[in-house]
């Protein structure tokens, strides 16, 4: 009976940890459809892709912000100094405007925290 309860009381805390892990970081599929529903319109993914209306966002975690080629940025967001990263993006995903001022990009940005997350935790996934 001891063992069982213990196998049980590990169970309980597997769980609980692995459903604090997927809190934590939202699978990619979930960030897919965020972007399709919000981005895709605007921006590509695909390495090599082309830029739409904003830049191909492949490979944009450890890039800095105005930094693809062939794509006109606004001055603000070619002078902003970012450097992509979840930190950043979530920051500029949830308020564009009130993070790189006089940007370009016409978003009001993504409000819902859980959303946000996935996007992130999408592009971050993205390679070059």
């Amino acid at each position: 009976m001891k063992t069982l309860s213990l196998s049980n009381a590990a169970l309980v805390a597997f769980g609980m940890l692995a459903a604090t892990t997927a809190q934590a970081a939202p699978p990619p599929a979930a960030g897919a459809q965020v972007f399709a529903r919000s981005c895709a319109m605007c921006h590509t993914v695909n390495a090599g892709g082309p830029n739409k209306l904003g830049p191909n966002l492949a490979g944009v975690a450890g890039r800095k912000a105005g930094s693809v080629a062939g794509f006109r940025y606004s001055p603000a967001m070619a002078k902003s100094g970012i450097t992509w990263n979840a930190k950043t993006l979530d920051g500029f995903l949830a308020a564009p405007s009130s993070v790189v001022p006089g940007n370009r990009m016409g978003f009001a940005g993504v409000k819902d925290p859980a959303q946000r997350a996935a996007l992130v935790t999408y592009l971050t996934s993205l390679g070059k």
